[in-house]
């Protein structure tokens, strides 16, 4: 992800970089949902019957730890369906390790919320843009009201730790403003755009995501509000997510506003790396299965028949070797683009379900040959 607002306050104010020591896990600890989202990777629902049992998960925990498994991001399906859920929060807490809790916010009431937030260390809470939107989206009438009921509520508390989630696609992209104008007015302190990547509803929904120039025109408003907000002193953050290439046309743009500090953003950039799927990035679906991202269309292992630390460290698979060198060697625009140690080629993901090579460029890339070229 791409934390465009800390790195923007931080290079401008002289501060030291924000780097993460260690890898972050996106965990898919159920595959039961109480919606339908259009856009779902994992195509969860209700239905579904959890997999993973405590005892599987609880004995991992220790080895995600042990292996520099800094953050666990707790996701789904649903993930506050699994009664187990907090028990399993609280064993990461003693063993050092965050936890993020991504959820659709419909089963956050106040009997629960100051639970959640003594549990969590951040609350992301899925937003799809206006009511009419989000609702269709979702596929239940009445559940953008629920949602926003869960931000309020849990941010009434004061501990500034929830922060909405938004993904851009054809059907949300006009309500794009709307998130924006949501945050202020609600005064929520986190905003996260993720880009769509095609897996699960969203493969099958692929004719869904943005063109290159809808893509563009959404990134320079994100852009807009984030330096916005740094020159006004508003407290909104605002991520990216699977678009790691936001990084070179944010690069222009602070260097117009910041000539002199350019050099300093962009080696920050590089140290920040772009795309880590199977470096800083993994994830564990409901399966077991382990993968170098949630979209991934290969396993690399799985928890339920290997160590840990087997498919991660000791015995990494080719795939995941090729993964971890930085930066990648990838073909078309990328093979020359002079700037790929700062988003290290993108999705791997999108690349193989277009072309069916994993180390094609990625083709939701919307720079210039122009602006590959030395930013």
């Amino acid at each position: 992800m791409f934390r465009l607002s800390n790195l923007l306050k931080s290079v401008v104010s002289g501060q030291e970089a924000r780097v993460l020591d260690g890898s972050i896990a996106i965990w898919n600890f159920t595959n039961r949902c109480n919606l339908s989202c259009m856009h779902c990777y994992s195509r969860a629902d209700l239905d579904s019957q959890d997999t993973l049992t405590t005892e599987d998960i609880m004995k991992t925990l220790p080895k995600l730890k042990a292996n520099g498994i800094k953050f666990i991001i707790f996701s789904g399906g649903e993930p506050l369906t699994r009664k187990d859920l907090f028990d399993i929060a609280k064993r990461c807490r003693e063993l050092g390790i965050i936890t993020y809790l991504s959820t659709n916010g419909l089963y956050v009431g106040h009997k629960n919320a100051q639970k959640i937030l003594d549990t969590f260390n951040y609350v992301g809470i899925s937003i799809d843009g206006s009511e009419k939107t989000h609702d269709r989206f979702r596929g239940l009438e009445g559940s953008f009201a629920m949602s926003m009921d869960a931000v309020r509520l849990l941010n009434s508390y004061g501990k500034s730790k929830v922060g909405i989630r938004f993904t851009i696609t054809k059907e949300t992209y006009d309500d794009l403003k709307f998130i924006f104008e949501l945050a202020e007015k609600e005064n929520i302190p986190k905003v996260y755009i993720s880009h769509l990547v095609y897996s699960g509803r969203g493969l099958d929904n692929l004719k869904m995501d943005l063109t290159k120039e809808q893509r563009r025109v959404a990134v320079e408003f994100i852009l807009d509000k984030a330096f916005e907000y740094h020159e006004s002193g508003r407290d909104i953050e605002i991520v990216t997510g699977n678009m790691e290439q936001d990084a070179l046309l944010f690069l222009e743009r602070f260097g117009e506003k910041y000539p002199d500090l350019k050099e300093t953003m962009r080696k920050r950039l590089r140290e920040w790396g772009g795309n880590s799927a199977g470096r800083k990035l993994l994830n564990i679906d409901s399966e077991g299965n382990v993968k170098p991202d949630p979209f991934f269309p290969m396993k690399i292992g799985n928890i339920l028949h290997q160590d840990f630390s087997d498919i991660w460290s000791n015995k990494p698979t080719e795939l995941l070797q090729k993964l971890r060198e930085h930066p990648r060697k990838i073909s078309g625009k990328c093979s020359v683009c002079d700037e790929i140690d700062i988003c290290n080629g993108g999705s791997r993901s999108r690349a193989y379900a277009i072309y069916g090579d994993m180390w094609a460029e990625d083709p939701s890339c919307y720079l210039t040959n122009e602006e590959i070229k030395g930013v």
